[in-house]
């Protein structure tokens, strides 16, 4: 598939500002007291800075960018819209979590919109992770690891954030926190590493013969399907060369991964900022590699 710049930054950074969300939501249950409100409204405050920047990327998109309002409105079936849906009401409760610490509130009031901050980010997550989980024609997606990446990808990129602005507001908090973050990138290393394993060896379940309709033992594909550009070959295929599909697997591992092992505990700023490029390089290996079917017929020049 197509990579879409849009939905890269869309997925990441809505992804690190759930994790960032669920961060601060630990830190006040496991130091209720110990922590000023400026350090809950601040996070808040690059909760909503992360999230907003991803739903102004979502518009690029669009075709009819006027027309967004149109996406929830079939929130019975898809998971696009319930993802239209569930990223407002997360900033809603982000929002309200940043006020009710503002406003000094009590530990009542903010621990029970953290509960619904935390509720709302998982089902984002969730929701996003189906959008593509869910498209079955794509064996790539089409299988749990898609939804588990999503959330522990989002966490540990959260919790890296966490740590990078807890350096400035709480450093007594950093070490705990990158302590957090170490432990879910090596999570999601094993788990993310799983999934290329296994796409690696998925076998198609088409192939020329039925793509085609010939049953014939040898078939040999000597052009493309059509003859200039259409919406097939612009949109189902990445366009990139097969060396440079094999240098992006080993770079968004060394700075989704090993890079912020590496430096959270020590520079976590510095971690954050490699983790999150190596996110935009992972995401978009997320889509390259899923092999559409009629690429068989598409893809081939003479």
């Amino acid at each position: 598939m197509r990579p879409n710049f849009s939905v890269l930054f869309l997925t990441t950074l809505i992804g690190a500002a759930q994790g960032l969300f669920i961060a601060l939501f630990a830190c006040e249950l496991l130091s209720p007291t110990a922590l000023e409100a400026n350090f809950f409204v601040g996070g808040s405050v690059i909760i909503l800075l992360f999230s907003g920047l991803g739903l102004l990327a979502s518009f690029f998109h669009l075709g009819h960018p006027e027309r967004a309002w149109r996406a929830m409105m079939m929130w019975r079936t898809s998971w696009l819209s319930r993802e239209v849906i569930a990223l407002p009401a997360f900033m809603g409760a982000a929002f309200a979590y940043g006020v009710a610490h503002h406003l000094e509130m009590g530990s009542n009031i903010t621990i029970a919109v953290g509960v619904v901050g935390v509720v709302m980010s998982i089902t984002l997550f969730v929701c996003t992770a189906m959008i593509y989980a869910a498209v079955k024609v794509l064996k790539e997606w089409a299988h749990p690891l898609t939804i588990v990446n999503f959330t522990l990808l989002g966490s540990a990129s959260g919790f890296t954030l966490a740590a990078a602005y807890a350096n400035f507001m709480a450093p007594e908090l950093t070490m705990n926190l990158a302590q957090v973050a170490f432990f879910l990138t090596a999570v999601s290393l094993v788990t993310r590493g799983s999934s290329l394993l296994r796409n690696a060896n998925l076998t198609p379940v088409s192939t020329l013969q039925s793509a085609i309709g010939i049953k014939h033992p040898r078939i040999v594909q000597k052009s493309q399907g059509s003859m200039g550009g259409s919406y097939n070959t612009r949109e189902y295929f990445h366009g990139k060369s097969a060396e440079f599909i094999k240098t992006i697997v080993p770079s968004f591992l060394v700075l989704s991964f090993i890079a912020p092992l590496l430096l959270v505990m020590s520079v976590p700023v510095l971690a954050f900022i490699l983790q999150y490029v190596g996110l935009l390089a992972e995401r978009w290996y997320f889509f390259a590699e899923a092999k559409h079917p009629q690429n068989m017929y598409y893809q081939g020049v003479a």
